[in-house]
């Protein structure tokens, strides 16, 4: 990055559309903050969740996750039950540039309350809406707060674009426009 991250950040997502809406600044008053930090970008949880449930008893297969295992929920607040999870996406739509590789780690305001994010790494020429696993580890419900910060997204820009980017792979989860369960 030839300019201060927080620079960086700015001029990609005003010049190239690399996270809409964009916050320039840093939004705290009564919230759970989200915009430009320092070295990255706090994403926005948005109002729609899917969250897990036991009630048929179903065996948690990656290979063939059984959507019956989820209820969908929208609202302002999201309660995720004791040691379980939800899905959320992001508020945010984000386009990778072909020499960006994000990382992106939940935000302390609920790692300190036993609430973690989990998130894979967005590769190079990856846009859609980020799924966001949202896990409970407390044995007390848990809330979540919709349009609020929930992870921190930290860029790493490399020399050159990458050889194969996760678009010329067309991979599986290219494009994505709302929460998405796991596919093979």
């Amino acid at each position: 990055m030839g300019l201060k991250p927080d620079k960086w950040i700015k001029k990609m997502a005003l010049e190239q559309r690399m996270i809409e809406p964009f916050e320039e600044g840093q939004i705290r008053n009564g919230v759970i903050s989200y915009g430009t930090s320092s070295y990255g970008y706090d994403i926005r949880v948005a109002d729609e969740f899917k969250i897990f449930t036991n009630i048929n008893s179903a065996t948690v297969d990656p290979k063939n996750f059984d959507p019956r295992s989820m209820v969908d929920f929208r609202g302002e607040v999201c309660i995720i039950p004791p040691n379980s999870f939800a899905l959320g996406r992001t508020v945010e739509y984000f386009r990778i540039p072909a020499n960006v590789l994000t990382i992106c780690l939940g935000k302390s305001t609920y790692a300190r309350c036993g609430i973690i994010v989990n998130v894979t790494p967005f590769e190079p020429e990856w846009e859609g809406y980020v799924t966001l696993e949202i896990s409970n580890t407390t044995p007390l419900p848990a809330k979540i707060y919709a349009n609020e910060g929930i992870a921190q997204v930290l860029f790493f820009e490399g020399d050159e674009p990458c050889e194969i980017t996760y678009a010329m792979k067309k991979g599986k989860y290219q494009g994505q426009q709302s929460i998405m369960l796991p596919k093979l």
